[in-house]
């Protein structure tokens, strides 16, 4: 249960990552109140996550999480480059991703 709190956690960033883009500085309100619900909700279930699990890999879960679905949402939504170096580099945070939570189970 702990590892999907942490998983939802992630993709909460994601959601908060996304919506910064939207608010164009803090200065339209939906989006703003939307960003920041989400880090909100995204903090919150991190920190129930790290009360099982180690420091050290549940945040760098959460954060690897957080930049693969902002890879993906950049590419998705606001038509960024997809390049091999940038697909290789986002491969090497999943194998380290798999790593931590085998090196955790």
């Amino acid at each position: 249960m702990t590892w999907f709190i942490l998983i939802l956690a992630g993709l909460f960033e994601v959601v908060w990552a996304v919506g910064l883009k939207y608010t164009q500085g803090f200065t339209r309100l939906v989006p703003s109140i939307l960003t920041i619900a989400g880090m909100l909700i995204s903090f919150w279930l991190l920190a129930h996550a790290m009360k099982t699990l180690p420091l050290g890999t549940a945040y760098a879960v959460w954060v690897g999480i957080g930049t693969i679905g902002a890879f993906i949402a950049g590419i998705v939504l606001f038509n960024e480059s997809l390049s091999t170096m940038r697909v290789v580099s986002v491969g090497l945070i999943v194998a380290g991703l798999i790593g931590l939570k085998m090196s955790t189970a």
